[in-house]
């Protein structure tokens, strides 16, 4: 006889970080199983058919779907409050195909012009080389969204917070003005992660996210995924992914569930430090100048309260005597690590001018607020009274 059980209470954002999506297989494991395999057998050749042609959905090839996978995609909707979603073998993976999937020559796409050194070579160079149009601009500026969004558009792309500047755009006003030019808005959210910035509940369409970053946060493994409603991601970037094979591998889509479980509490603690470091160095007097959302200093302050819960982990910070002062300042620091990844539970630190950004030419990476004194600065998991001492011994060096 069946058990009658009371209908399950709608569960808070945590306990979905730990349980969402979480599908066990005979054994009933505590664990997320990882399904190690390409691909499925089929009792009879007529359930192959029947595979391939949808009349009866099931697993064919892990390049199409694995179980792993489907568990870490799953929980990422929970999270993330999306219909859909797909996931991908890294970051930039995530990014291309959420645009490639729904671009044609001829399309037009704006997007903000402060984006990850990688996001920018997609949107000013590959992109027009399919014979789309582009138009980069200054995602603070509502002028320059209304001028660009004044004619029919197919796309629009931003980053809110921005790598590395941390400039917030206004994300519900530019999906009203692109809503209104007919564009689908791709917003990445890397930054902020579900747990701080929700796009779609501030009208984004789709939302992408490197999750080698704070989703896995200890240094693991790659990963990526794009979610929205279940036509865009069913209907044109299902059959993208399929088809070109940035396929996520079963084990780390495993580390990124992990990653998640504790995802709500490393960002609690890592907010708090960041807000605690960009305070200490606003105060340095070797530091020409911070930068931090959750800072009342930072021009988009107000912005970013409505949009985001927290400021992020986030700080960039520029001393005096461009890149030689801050390659000072990097190679004298003892417990904050050289890196160009971020988002990990040990801090780390990188020159955005020679590394992330580097391919832009100076006069670029001027217009867009990267001097070559700027550090970005990855706060971890540690003490931050020692991170302090860290950065207050190596400002010495400037």
């Amino acid at each position: 006889m069946t058990e009658n059980r009371p209908p399950r209470r709608p569960q808070r954002r945590q306990t979905r970080a730990v349980h969402g999506g979480t599908s066990r297989s005979r054994f009933d494991e505590t664990c997320e199983a990882i399904f190690f395999t390409s691909g499925y057998v089929y009792e009879k050749a007529e359930d192959a058919e029947a595979a391939f042609n949808n009349s009866r959905p099931r697993y064919q090839y892990s390049r199409f779907g694995n179980p792993t996978v489907a568990m870490f995609e799953a929980r990422m909707c929970e999270l993330e409050g999306a219909a859909a979603a797909r996931a991908t073998a890294s970051g930039m993976a995530a990014v291309f195909a959420s645009l490639m999937s729904q671009l044609k020559a001829g399309d037009r796409v704006v997007s903000s012009d402060a984006l990850f050194g990688s996001c920018h070579y997609i949107i000013a160079e590959i992109l027009p080389r399919f014979g789309i149009e582009t138009i980069l601009l200054d995602g603070r500026d509502l002028d320059q969204w209304k001028k660009a969004l004044a004619k029919p558009t197919a796309a629009v792309f931003m980053e809110s917070p921005s790598n590395p500047q941390l400039r917030i755009v206004d994300i519900p006003a530019v999906c009203e003005l692109a809503h209104a030019a007919g564009a689908r808005v791709v917003v990445d959210n890397v930054f902020a992660t579900p747990m701080l910035q929700q796009p779609l509940k501030l009208g984004a369409d789709v939302v992408v996210y490197s999750a080698t970053k704070h989703i896995d946060g200890q240094g693991r493994t790659l990963g990526g995924i794009v979610l929205g409603d279940e036509e865009f991601i069913v209907n044109q970037l299902q059959p993208f992914l399929r088809h070109t094979g940035p396929s996520l591998s079963p084990m780390n889509a495993w580390l990124l569930l992990k990653g998640l479980e504790t995802l709500e509490v490393r960002l609690e603690r890592m907010c708090a430090a960041a807000l605690r470091i960009a305070k200490f160095l606003g105060a340095h007097p070797r530091v020409a100048a911070a930068h931090y959302p959750g800072l009342p200093s930072h021009p988009q302050y107000e912005l970013n309260r409505r949009q985001m819960s927290a400021g992020g982990s986030l700080v960039t910070f520029s001393v005096p005597g461009g890149k030689e002062a801050a390659f000072r300042l990097l190679n004298a620091l003892r417990l904050i690590l050289i890196s160009n990844n971020l988002g990990d539970s040990k801090s780390l630190v990188t020159h955005p001018a020679t590394t992330t950004h580097q391919r832009l030419k100076a006069h670029e990476r001027e217009a867009l607020g990267i001097d070559d004194g700027m550090v970005r600065l990855s706060v971890g998991l540690e003490d931050p009274a020692d991170l302090e001492d860290d950065l207050d011994q190596a400002l010495k060096a400037v």
